[in-house]
């Protein structure tokens, strides 16, 4: 099966193809990725995430009608960067008539480092906090959520993942994978997929309320205040 996946949830803008099968001498499904893009850039996200999309199919060889699902990350992340990937992924399966797989960005990292770990994966979430989750043997076991990271434990993790820059608050040794990449996503929703089943409606995790909100009614500009000895009409 050839799946699309993509990711805006971190500063890294993700697409790539992927094609998930059976190795020939195993039964598990493996995700293998035919052709990857990733900017990182935290303003790009918009400009830049179809035209790498193009650009995989292309080098993968892939024409969209070949297409069998297309996976989203869905966060935790920023407002604004989410949104343009989760968008992006539910406009091209509307088009091409194909399931669209949303799958936690956090859990995607923890598939790439693999079971059999103690792992903590933290992203960057601005305001000085970070996005994290925790994770026993490749399962979510905590999170995810949003805290300043005083307030995150290390324990009983043994090993961190994700923002360089955020795991270097913590006293735990360090696993070089930074944002999700295609096979982690495609990874997380393997079974889904390999199973047609119905995905369920894309839910952005933001955890908390964006910074943009409604205005809201006109602010009241009080009355002017007479001047000292003013007398308004019907005083003595």
């Amino acid at each position: 099966m050839l799946v699309v996946a993509v990711d805006t949830s971190t500063p890294a803008v993700t697409a790539g193809v992927v094609r998930l099968g059976r190795s020939e001498h195993s039964t598990e499904l493996c995700p293998r990725v035919l052709a990857a893009r990733v900017t990182v850039n935290a303003r790009a996200h918009a400009e830049v995430l179809t035209p790498q999309i193009l650009a995989c199919l292309e080098e993968a060889n892939v024409q969209r009608g070949e297409i069998d699902a297309i996976v989203t990350g869905t966060g935790p992340g920023p407002y604004t960067g989410l949104r343009v990937g989760m968008a992006t992924a539910a406009a091209f399966g509307d088009a091409l008539g194909v399931p669209v797989y949303g799958v936690c960005s956090l859990d995607a990292i923890a598939a790439q480092v693999g079971p059999g770990q103690e792992l903590l994966v933290v992203t960057d979430a601005r305001r000085r906090e970070v996005y994290w989750a925790r994770y026993r043997d490749g399962h979510r076991i905590e999170g995810p959520a949003v805290h300043r990271p005083a307030h995150v434990q290390a324990y009983p993790s043994h090993v961190i993942a994700g923002s360089r820059d955020h795991a270097a608050l913590f006293s735990l040794p360090y696993i070089d994978v930074q944002s999700p990449a295609p096979e982690g996503l495609v990874a997380v929703a393997a079974r889904d997929i390999d199973d047609r089943r119905v995905p369920d409606p894309l839910v952005p995790l933001y955890l908390r309320r964006p910074d943009a909100t409604e205005p809201g009614a006109p602010r009241r500009e009080p009355d002017p205040i007479p001047p000292p000895g003013f007398l308004t009409r019907g005083t003595a």
